[in-house]
């Protein structure tokens, strides 16, 4: 039985690219043209398509090519932020952690269980209770009285050491275990322009901003853009242009106005990946360091663990982890791990740019156009052109709603928006594919662990995949060097989530960049085997793909050895990418 849901407007491919493209160029224009295809702009798609407007996205990368993809993987409400009183913040963020647990996607997000180890046996588990109880409180208040997670625990030394035999005997007095949840970060990404398609949305990955069209009152009226694909330049008429493009913001308005809008500084988070064999618990772990905060974070396969938060002036389309950066986290983890780990125990690093945000207004102008929260701020650039820029991902759906409810002006209170109700592309019939585990199991000779894999990346819409190996039997044999994939979650990337070429299957589908040494380089001719016949690729291509991949994969273990930002980008700075934007 497929999901009902899942129909062709959902499928992102290249054809489906290739339309949504030409339709978003046609003489009828746009209502709302939305630039960044990270979390904040999928979800302005989601959200204004949804309300019967005419929409189109674009992004100069894949989907989710920045921060999007390189979070800390957690839906949460900032239990650090009630230390600073923020009330308001908190409880919103924790009803968006429930609507995405219970309601909007189940399948991809997932309550996780963290332990706050206390130092002090007293006090410290005094105030930390209080403070962990308001959070559980303001989580039961947010979603009408259920608990989408479970409720906090106290365990005595012995008890935690139960759950986290790994830790550090000297570090703790005890702990408090409290729940938030983990996603996948570009899946979600991926899935909302997936469901903003299948209401009408018009999405291209691969589409670059070149200039912004205004009219002789200095209204914005358009977009004009290159298709970094094909080589083509065209325009797109739009009745209102949101800028959602992150730590490119000041970048992507400046083509507008040069003297308003957002000002945004970028701060740097890395993250790196051990195998999940290496650290004993059945729990997280979450902790405040003098510098940033540190999640260790439980995964299939793996630990990620992370983070930092230093400043970042280098190019903001290449962060990488640097070695001074690595060490950081290292020394940071083993201050609470008995079994230290070293840099021989690293599968994977990334690093992620934070966007920091401040209104930067013409002077003498009005601060009236603009919409502050603590977590994001929407305001205008031009008539006819709005930014959005900070929040967090958990709040993604709030900032859309933000987002679409300025550039509408008075009109949306006709037009309010529906997403709390709508389901994301493998969210509808999930419980239903959950139920035939067991069976679908059974027939293909799938373990559980195989089956909590696929159902985790595609809900109901594992019905879909199944239909492709029924079509073909050879795609449900695993990838030879990372047996953990099926041959089938690559061609679904392809043929389903918009994947153009190799590194978007590996970085972003797959994601073996995370998991494997060689960030899935000996996964690489196998997977360009299984693209190139569905995208018709001649041998040239082939090549290509596989130089380029090959060439991050090296550029990134030369800036993992060096010491400073400038001299690690330099080196992905330095390598090819797989469409020029010269």
């Amino acid at each position: 039985m497929r999901s009902t849901h899942f129909t062709q407007a959902s499928y992102l491919n290249k054809e489906s690219r290739d339309r949504a493209f030409q339709a978003m160029t046609d003489d009828e224009g746009v209502d709302i043209l939305i630039i960044g295809g990270g979390v904040t702009g999928a979800g302005i798609a989601l959200d204004a398509a949804t309300r019967g407007l005419r929409t189109a996205i674009i992004d100069q990368g894949d989907w989710a090519n920045g921060t999007s993809s390189w979070s800390s993987k957690l839906v949460h409400g900032g239990l650090r932020y009630l230390y600073n009183l923020d009330f308001k913040l908190v409880a919103e963020a924790l009803k968006e952690r429930g609507l995405l647990l219970e309601k909007t996607a189940p399948h991809l997000v997932k309550a996780q269980p963290f332990l706050w180890p206390l130092k002090m046996p007293v006090i410290e588990r005094a105030y930390s209770a209080v403070g962990i109880g308001m959070y559980d409180t303001m989580a039961f208040a947010g979603a009408r009285g259920r608990h989408t997670v479970p409720a906090q625990k106290h365990f005595t030394k012995k008890g935690a050491k139960k759950i986290f035999p790994d830790i550090k005997n000297d570090v703790f007095t005890g702990a408090i275990q409290f729940y938030d949840a983990r996603v996948d970060d570009a899946r979600l990404v991926i899935d909302l322009i997936r469901t903003a398609a299948g209401y009408g949305a018009l999405a291209a990955s691969r589409v670059e901003l070149t200039n912004v069209v205004k009219n002789n009152l200095g209204t914005v009226v358009g977009a004009e853009v290159r298709n970094l694909e094909t080589g083509e330049n065209a325009s797109i008429k739009a009745k209102h242009i949101i800028n959602a493009t992150g730590v490119w913001t000041e970048e992507t308005e400046s083509l507008a106005q040069e003297d308003a809008g957002l000002e945004v500084l970028a701060s740097k988070g890395i993250h790196i990946l051990v195998p999940r064999d290496r650290v004993k618990a059945t729990s997280g772990i979450f902790t405040m360091t003098e510098k940033s905060v540190l999640f260790v974070i439980p995964w299939q396969r793996y630990w990620i663990i992370g983070t930092t938060d230093t400043p970042y002036t280098e190019d903001i389309n290449n962060p990488v982890a640097t070695a001074d950066d690595i060490q950081y986290v290292l020394d940071e983890a083993n201050r609470l791990l008995a079994n230290e780990l070293t840099k021989d125990d690293i599968i994977g690093t990334y690093a992620g740019l934070r966007p920091l945000l401040q209104p930067k207004l013409k002077e003498g102008s009005e601060s009236s156009s603009t919409k502050v929260s603590r977590e994001h701020t929407v305001t205008q650039i031009a008539p006819g052109m709005s930014a959005i820029a900070g929040g967090k991902l958990t709040t993604y759906r709030v900032m859309a709603e933000d987002a679409v409810d300025f550039a509408l002006g008075e009109t949306a209170k006709a037009r309010p928006s529906v997403t709390e109700s709508i389901e994301l592309v493998g969210a509808t019939g999930y419980s239903a594919a959950e139920a035939q585990r067991a069976k679908i199991a059974q027939i293909h000779g799938w373990n559980d662990e195989r089956m909590t894999h696929l159902l985790e990346r595609y809900g109901s819409d594992i019905h879909e995949l199944l239909a492709l190996i029924e079509e073909d039997g050879s795609l449900a044999t695993p990838l030879a060097h990372a047996p953990q994939f099926l041959r089938a979650d690559v061609l679904f990337g392809v043929r389903f989530e918009g994947a153009l070429h190799l590194e978007d299957i590996l970085i972003r589908r797959v994601r073996l960049d995370l998991e494997q040494r060689d960030r899935g380089l000996s996964s690489a001719e196998e997977i360009i085997e299984i693209m190139s016949e569905e995208l018709g690729w001649d041998a040239a291509t082939e090549q290509h793909e596989l130089d380029t991949y090959k060439a991050r994969v090296e550029a990134i273990a030369a800036a993992e050895n060096e010491t400073t930002d400038s001299a690690a980008t330099g080196h992905l700075s330095n390598a090819q990418t797989v469409v020029s934007r010269a």
